[in-house]
């Protein structure tokens, strides 16, 4: 098995062109959110959905492995959507596409961060540079 040389990846994606009444249904933003999890094989801790009125909805699933948030902006067919994983990378790429099936898009704006560098994290600290 290979060392990981990282902490985890951060994915995080604007959806753009959702279809609104998606977004504005908190039961199955709720369902596809911890259905994605499951299947992904992630550790659900706790989580919390809150629909806002007129609409909207801002969500997080707490994760052994970290953590998926997500805001709905239904007037404007928007998703903010966050997944932090410290587990198999493959499993917060298995969590984003059930997702992103889900709200289908019509476009996306994606970026995925490395965190950790294990590399980094057992060089000396520089003072100087961290303040």
């Amino acid at each position: 098995m290979r060392k990981r040389d990282n902490c985890g990846i951060h994915i995080i994606a604007d959806l753009y062109g959702c279809n609104i009444e998606k977004l504005m249904k908190i039961n199955d933003i709720k369902r596809i959110m911890e259905d994605a999890v499951k299947e992904a094989g992630l550790t659900k801790i706790k989580s919390h959905f809150h629909q806002f009125k007129p609409w909207g909805i801002t969500g997080f699933i707490l994760l052994s492995e970290s953590h998926l948030s997500i805001h709905t902006w239904p007037e404007y067919g928007y998703v903010s959507l966050d997944i932090y994983g410290c587990g198999p990378e493959k499993s917060s790429f298995y969590a984003y596409n059930k997702i992103l099936h889900f709200f289908k898009p019509r476009k996306v704006f994606k970026n995925v961060f490395v965190r950790g560098d294990i590399n980094e994290a057992s060089r000396a600290a520089n003072i100087e540079t961290i303040s």
